[in-house]
């Protein structure tokens, strides 16, 4: 696993995924490639009121050997990093350390994998799954992930073409708040959770659970008790 190190990174895209998520590329300004395992974090530094001001953030993107990396940032009204994020131009620069995380699933993992996530919590995940696909992996991979709103989900397009693609990979979203005309599954990934793991049809699957605490520890806990899942098969990562 890479050492964390201190480095510059510079902005060289950016979108908007959702009203209030933002995805960032960055590109180590050295140069040098960007080593990390899918699912780690890194952390990045702002200026603020009396000095820097430090905040983690999950890699988005699959390792590939480039100097690049992605984020997915959700703007919190009156935070000062996630603002100055949301407000940061193509070409401006950052001071950066990492990686730093223990949430990882190695590209040529054989296991099948359920990945459970709500909101930005999709960031590690998605590092995750795409590295599997990029390694050309035929395991048995399933996302399940909720967000409140249709305008709210996060990567929709890319993982329908991922799924088109790799017959070996399914997604649910649900909405916790659906919109008139929505179609798909309702409610909390936790009143999904029993049926999108059943279907893997691998009682070995491991878990990989990314959200705010209150989710990650109830999906934990029915994973280990109603699921009858072992310890080793559950992984989590808090954003809170």
């Amino acid at each position: 696993m890479a050492a964390a190190e201190p480095f510059s990174a510079r902005l060289v895209d950016a979108r908007a995924l959702s009203p209030s998520v933002r995805h960032l590329v960055f590109e180590r300004t050295d140069g040098a490639p960007m080593r990390f395992e899918p699912g780690q974090w890194i952390n990045l530094f702002v200026s603020g009121e009396g000095g820097e001001l430090k905040r983690s953030y999950s890699i988005a993107s699959p390792p590939d050997g480039a100097p690049r990396f992605e984020l997915a940032v959700t703007r919190v009204l009156g935070g000062p990093v996630s603002e100055a994020l949301h407000a940061l131009e193509i070409g401006q620069e950052l001071r950066a350390v990492g990686p730093h995380g223990l949430f990882t699933r190695a590209a040529g993992d054989p296991a099948p994998a359920l990945f459970v996530g709500t909101g930005t919590g999709v960031a590690p995940l998605r590092s995750m799954i795409g590295a599997a696909l990029a390694a050309g992996s035929s395991t048995r991979l399933s996302l399940l992930l909720g967000v409140r709103r249709q305008d709210e989900m996060l990567y929709v397009e890319e993982l329908s073409r991922w799924k088109t693609v790799h017959p070996s990979l399914s997604v649910c979203v649900t909405l916790s708040r659906p919109d008139a005309g929505w179609s798909g599954p309702t409610g909390r990934v936790q009143a999904h959770l029993a049926r999108v793991f059943a279907e893997l049809a691998a009682p070995d699957a491991h878990v990989f659970i990314c959200g705010l605490d209150k989710m990650v520890h109830d999906v934990k806990a029915r994973c280990r008790g109603e699921l009858g899942l072992g310890r080793k098969q559950v992984h989590t990562e808090k954003y809170d």
